[in-house]
């Protein structure tokens, strides 16, 4: 969908913004653009729609040289957002965000429903926020109608400068979870400028690693923070990437560990036996439908048994603790910590799409998956491939 080659830009005082420049974004894809300021990879977006021209070398856009069309018209097609939004200040939400179908020469009725429908993808109520104006509105909600206003005339191509950078970070991260949403449902190609390494790891398919004016790596966010291509990359990750990876692992199958599992019917005598047999000190609860209900502990019902019982045993479902410390398989690893460190949990429940119970992870086993998948990318082969040894050679 977008395509660089060999493009430098080089301005008239000599200053070199980038040299040689080729990759390439394939449709529907996320690419984040990541470096220190002046590295070059503002210009490389601005080149994208003509707001800089290059020195040398083709930038090709849907399979055209964008130097065939005219400037004007390639900007009408190509969404851009920016920092601070840069909304029209004189102009209420709605038509801020009619902007482009009106410079298109949309008729009024059908741009005025076009904005509608955008604010209302981006999670402003058109009906509260349509007549308001910029100044009427927070910063992530005028970032919300930035993006919106890009999206009006559905251009292929999105451009993002830094759109979160100006927010406070929890609004940062709510924007981010909106904007990912946002792409899995429409699927534009997007490029996307940001100097954090954290929002460049959450949102990018893949990243452009940028230094001097040049691509020091092209990769996945996880290839790029397990094995750094360069001393330059390692560098900027950080000492930290270990833990940066987190966001980008998802928990799989294969990194949990299979506890004993009693049900809420079940007898606490029956709980006793199958916990002593395998050795665990605690067993997950599910009820009738085989759904988490949370968990009982070996000394719980040891306590039961030694007390005054009547001739049938009691069942688990009076005994057992609600858990609330659970996952989706697939989250990211970044998740299962947080969780644990939030309901300060020595293991969390892992359930699939379906709410069933799959397993559990424990500290150790997510600091396995971890390892696994550094390796297994170093390698290149699947995770559930990589053998790991242990302290104690097990």
């Amino acid at each position: 969908m977008i395509r660089f080659e060999n493009v430098t830009k080089r301005y008239p005082n000599g200053a070199l913004a980038v040299e040689g420049l080729s990759f390439e974004v394939s449709e529907g894809e996320l690419v984040t653009l990541v470096g220190p300021s002046g590295c070059g990879k503002t210009t490389t977006l601005k080149m994208v729609n003509r707001l800089v021209e290059p020195t040398s070398g083709s930038i090709f856009v849907d399979g055209r040289d964008i130097s065939t069309v005219e400037p004007v018209d390639l900007r009408l097609r190509i969404g851009y957002v920016i920092q601070q939004a840069g909304l029209f200040p004189h102009r209420t939400v709605l038509d801020n965000t009619a902007t482009v179908p009106h410079l298109l020469g949309w008729p009024k009725a059908k741009r005025r429903e076009r904005a509608r429908e955008l604010l209302d993808l981006v999670g402003l109520d058109p009906s509260v926020f349509g007549g308001r104006y910029p100044d009427q509105l927070s910063g992530g909600q005028r970032q919300r109608v930035g993006v919106a206003r890009a999206l009006a005339a559905d251009p292929p191509v999105l451009l993002m400068d830094e759109p979160f950078g100006a927010v406070d970070p929890v609004v940062r991260e709510r924007l981010q979870t909106e904007f990912l949403r946002l792409h899995s449902t429409l699927g534009k190609t997007v490029l996307f400028v940001t100097h954090d390494i954290e929002e460049a790891v959450r949102l990018g398919g893949r990243m452009a690693v940028f230094g001097e004016g040049r691509v020091e790596q092209l990769d996945s966010p996880a290839q790029i923070l397990g094995a750094p291509a360069t001393p330059y990359v390692a560098d900027f990750v950080g000492a930290d990437r270990g833990l940066k990876r987190l966001s980008v692992t998802p928990v799989e199958r294969g990194d949990l560990e299979q506890p004993p599992v009693v049900h809420l019917d079940d007898r606490v005598d029956k709980a006793a036996a199958r916990m002593r047999g395998e050795g665990a000190r605690w067993a997950v609860v599910l009820d009738d439908a085989e759904e988490l209900h949370g968990w009982i502990s070996a000394q719980t019902v040891a306590e039961v048994l030694e007390g005054d019982t009547p001739p049938e045993p009691p069942t688990v479902r009076g005994h057992a603790r609600r858990m609330e410390a659970w996952l989706r398989l697939g989250s990211p690893l970044k998740h299962a910590f947080s969780t644990m460190l939030q309901h300060d949990a020595g293991w969390i429940a892992v359930l699939d799409d379906a709410d069933r119970f799959t397993g559990v992870l424990t500290p150790a086993s997510l600091h396995e998956a971890l390892r696994r998948s550094i390796d297994a990318d170093g390698r290149q082969v699947p995770r559930d491939a990589v053998a790991l040894e242990s302290v104690t050679g097990a």
